[in-house]
């Protein structure tokens, strides 16, 4: 371990480790009828394994956010460690709102399902058909279907000197996102489309502006009125930065020098998030959006069926603390099958955020792990509960 990295953790641990955390218990969730009673294991209780692990996770300067564990949507396990803001002093708590990085590209996955469920487009139509201004290489070529699942290969705009030096000058929602779309028609192409899987901001950015498009609305309203408002999630939103820095509920994103210093990096983000990350929610609101998707309240049955069945294949992981495991990607959340149970997930992470969301269909289990500081605390989180949710096989 270098100095640095002792210096990241011992002042992360500083912080997770004061009377800060906030700890909750729930009574337990209402059993299933006996033909399909799932018992949640006593390791993801108050109390358990799971809970144990967290708060030393916490300890290690490796986690502060909120952690939540629901079956059939009503608490099991909620966990809060560590600051949402420093100025004032406010804990993390269960109903704390945090901004979800790319967790945030399984919503604007669904916003375009709804619309082709709709007839307002179709998955094989090309770019062209909803944004201007592209070579014909890219325009008469690349596909919705393949905006979806990362293989357009467009050019990644985060990684340009015109995105850093222009993104800061963004002081509307028109701006981000007319501002984005012109540095990505000047990017060249990655790789001729459909040639294999790359992840890409930018084609989820683009699948916003098809959304807009489709819709004839922006981006931004359409999810807030047919996303978010049917999935029942009270707090979710796209917050403007004045509103994530202002507003007590809203945690902070925090990095940590190689000094040691713990610093807020509010400042540094867009003047408000994208198709392909960075809306805001709570714990408790991901567990409605995922158990929305699955229980067709957003998409009907067929479409629902469309969007969440794998369309490629791939070995991933996203930590050197956690197995590879075979992830089929859908329409917005990944799958994958762990010991006979179907799991469908998405992370996210940038600096002073990092995200996970996992649900298990057949068990209407849902772990939600957000964080808001860069120390990459969140897949050891969701894995340790995976490991104990999938220790029996699936039996049907």
């Amino acid at each position: 371990m270098t100095p640095a990295s002792r210096s990241r953790r011992d002042v992360l641990g500083l912080l997770a480790a004061t009377p800060v955390a906030t700890v909750l218990a729930f009574p337990e969730p209402a059993r299933a009828d006996a033909d399909t009673a799932v018992v949640v294991p006593k390791d993801l209780r108050p109390g358990g394994a799971f809970d144990r692990y967290v708060a030393d996770q916490a300890a290690q300067g490796r986690f502060t956010g909120t952690v939540l564990l629901a079956h059939r949507g009503r608490p099991v396990l909620s966990r809060s460690h560590g600051l949402a803001n420093t100025r004032p002093e406010i804990a993390n708590g269960p109903d704390t709102i945090f901004a979800l990085a790319s967790v945030g590209k399984m919503i604007t996955a669904v916003a375009a399902v709804q619309l082709a469920q709709q007839g307002k487009l179709r998955l094989h139509d090309k770019l062209g058909t909803y944004v201007d201004g592209f070579p014909a290489q890219a325009a008469d070529t690349i596909t919705v279907h393949q905006l979806i699942t990362h293989r357009a290969g467009l050019g990644e705009y985060q990684h340009t000197d015109a995105y850093r030096q222009e993104s800061p000058k963004w002081a509307s929602a028109e701006e981000v996102m007319a501002g984005i779309t012109a540095i990505i028609r000047q990017l060249p192409p990655a790789f001729v489309p459909d040639a294999k899987t790359a992840y890409s901001n930018s084609g989820y950015h683009l699948l916003g502006e098809v959304v807009a498009r489709a819709s004839g609305m922006p981006y931004h309203d359409y999810v807030r009125r047919h996303v978010f408002a049917p999935a029942g999630m009270t707090t979710a939103d796209f917050c403007t930065k004045a509103q994530w820095r202002d507003d007590p509920r809203i945690a902070h994103p925090f990095t940590v020098t190689p000094t040691g210093e713990r610093v807020d990096v509010v400042e540094q983000k867009n003047f408000i998030g994208t198709p392909a990350g960075n809306s805001f929610a709570s714990a408790p609101d991901m567990v409605a959006f995922m158990r929305a998707l699955v229980g067709e309240k957003l998409l009907n049955r067929a479409h629902t069926a469309l969007a969440l069945s794998g369309k490629w294949a791939s070995r991933w992981t996203d930590s050197r603390e956690v197995p590879a495991m075979d992830v089929f990607g859908g329409y917005g959340p990944n799958n994958a099958i762990v010991n006979n149970h179907r799991i469908l997930f998405h992370n996210g992470g940038i600096i002073g955020q990092s995200t996970f969301v996992e649900h298990y269909p057949d068990l209407d289990l849902t772990t939600v792990v957000l964080g808001n500081s860069d120390a990459l605390g969140t897949s050891p989180i969701v894995h340790f509960a995976r490991r104990i949710i999938t220790a029996e096989p699936a039996r049907h």
